[in-house]
């Protein structure tokens, strides 16, 4: 019962993890699901990019403002924020990655975790 609560806790954080990231029109949003891989840190990763330091600062807000108001949770670590070209939120069960478009493409978290399954939220012209 324990297992199905933190999966349930950790939907209802990637949802609105995502939610977030569309207000604030964050660009290329796809998560990677770890639940189900062995020896996992974390159920989902939550990836996508900005095009400036201050859209990625903005994302990063609006994201936690998200999680906050829908689920009470708040990251349990907040990181890069100096200079805002990756900036990681962790929820536990869900870490969230916002980029900057070049710092994204540099290091494709994606291709790293590809044979994780994968979801796109994409909304970009």
């Amino acid at each position: 019962m324990i297992q199905k609560q933190v999966i349930d806790e950790a939907d209802a954080i990637l949802a609105a993890v995502v939610d977030g990231m569309q207000e604030k029109k964050g660009r290329a949003i796809v998560s990677l699901e770890f639940s189900e891989m062995p020896n996992a840190l974390c159920d989902y990763f939550v990836i996508c990019h900005g095009m400036s330091r201050v859209q990625a600062e903005a994302i990063a807000e609006g994201v936690e403002d998200s999680v906050r108001s829908k689920t009470g949770a708040r990251p349990w670590n907040r990181e890069g924020f100096e200079n805002a070209e990756w900036i990681l939120l962790d929820y536990v069960n869900v870490v969230v990655h916002i980029f900057q478009e070049n710092v994204r493409e540099f290091y494709q978290l994606e291709k790293l975790w590809a044979d994780a399954p994968s979801r796109d939220y994409r909304s970009d012209h």
